[in-house]
């Protein structure tokens, strides 16, 4: 399927690549390296264009921030979410986290190898840096706390992670039951990828509501809320170290302020001499 899909996608960028510049290649995929590789060798000279990928994740936080096992909970949930597909882009190898866990409950269920396949070194070069930008989904969050899960449950996704997704009441209800609208989610979850992965190109594929209330005529005051705070949330300065936020926030507000000040003193000193 990866040469047929490849071959598939060489004839997109030989009919629409003069046009299209921007091309992900799968969302929510499994596998896609062999096209940003056809791409680059044939078609990024002339065209000039980008592929890239798109991820869907939801952000973890901890229930109780002064656990440390919530806290190591929250963390796997954005890792088995996320970092199945992001990590091997940017790291080539599966999470250490994801190789670990799916590797413990494999052996406890009896298993010679883990469930996880294992990346050769050839395979960890090729997939490694495949992608120019990231194309990211994202619509809610989940509360998080650790769980252990018995092995003899059999295998799975969920259970090999350990832990338990909760929601806050107090989040406004969705239209759809798996979804609420948390924005301050989103921003936690774009500061963790720009920490995570070396701060990528991002681009939000997905994000919107459900309409909670069925309605004759337009009333979309839920939507236009949930988008309201989700923007606002990306459009909040980067993460930032202490000395970038002295020198690009509070140097040049002082300065602005001093101007402020001295205009005012000047438009004083000028209205007491006439």
């Amino acid at each position: 399927m990866i040469s047929y899909f490849n071959d598939y996608a060489n004839l997109c960028f030989e009919k629409f690549g003069d046009r299209v510049k921007y091309w992900i290649t799968f969302n929510n995929p499994w596998t896609h390296a062999k096209v940003w590789h056809s791409y680059n060798k044939t078609w990024r000279n002339k065209q000039q264009g980008m592929v890239g990928i798109s991820l869907t994740s939801a952000w973890g936080e901890p229930v109780d921030l002064t656990s440390q096992k919530d806290i190591e909970a929250a963390e796997r949930y954005v890792q088995f979410y996320l970092g199945w597909f992001a990590n091997p882009i940017y790291s080539g190898d599966y999470p250490e986290v994801m190789k670990n866990y799916v590797g413990r409950k494999s052996a406890q269920q009896g298993l010679g190898m883990s469930r996880l396949p294992t990346f050769s070194v050839q395979e960890k070069s090729y997939i490694k840096g495949t992608s120019d930008f990231l194309g990211l989904s994202h619509f809610t969050t989940r509360y998080i706390i650790q769980k252990n899960y018995s092995a003899l449950k059999g295998p799975s996704y969920h259970t090999d992670r350990d832990l338990v997704e909760l929601v806050d009441p107090k989040w406004p209800d969705p239209g759809s039951k798996w979804l609420y609208s948390v924005p301050w989610g989103f921003r936690r979850l774009l500061n963790f990828i720009k920490t995570q992965y070396g701060n990528p190109l991002i681009y939000v594929t997905e994000n919107g509501v459900s309409e909670k209330l069925q309605c004759i005529q337009l009333c979309d005051e839920w939507r236009i809320e949930y988008l309201k705070g989700y923007i606002n949330e990306m459009l909040k300065d980067p993460l930032t170290t202490h000395m970038e936020m002295v020198t690009e926030i509070v140097v040049p507000t002082v300065f602005t302020l001093c101007i402020l000040i001295s205009a005012i003193l000047l438009m004083f000193l000028l209205r007491k001499h006439n």
